[in-house]
């Protein structure tokens, strides 16, 4: 039998951010190693609210009027990373403008601008976030 007071909000462990760093295209400047981000955990209310967000209703081929949900996993994970992203600061309207983008999500894009750099950040965002397979493992999981 489990004790109760187990489950009460003060014996929750906190999870603490994480450092990664997505692109080797901006180094520091004292050792020159690519510079490391920092990334909070997302609740699970927070990444309802992204999944709702990149959800679209599409028509089921051959009957009108019957949909059905699907995720726009590059959208989801471009959002997921933007709300998870501590530092840099992804709303500071300097930082956009060097960049020549006015949004978060454009602005990611701009950063880490190499295609495998950016998956290698979705792979790894999915990974921080407690998903223990990533959406293309589960896409490929289906397929077969």
């Amino acid at each position: 039998m489990s004790n109760f007071s187990q489950f009460m909000k003060a014996n929750k462990k906190e999870k603490k951010n994480g450092f990664y760093a997505p692109t080797a295209s901006l180094p520091d400047e004292t050792t020159g190693n690519p510079v490391e981000w920092e990334f909070r955990h997302l609740t699970s209310r927070e990444n309802d609210t992204l999944r709702d967000a990149c959800t679209i209703e599409v028509q089921v081929t051959g009957k009108p009027n019957l949909y059905r949900p699907r995720l726009d996993t590059s959208r989801y994970l471009n959002k997921m990373i933007c709300a998870a992203t501590v530092c840099p600061d992804l709303y500071d309207s300097a930082l956009q403008d060097s960049y020549g983008v006015k949004t978060p999500e454009e602005l990611i894009y701009a950063m880490v601008d190499d295609p495998g750099e950016y998956a290698e950040l979705c792979v790894w965002m999915q990974k921080f976030q407690g998903f223990s397979k990533t959406l293309e493992d589960k896409v490929e999981e289906a397929k077969n």
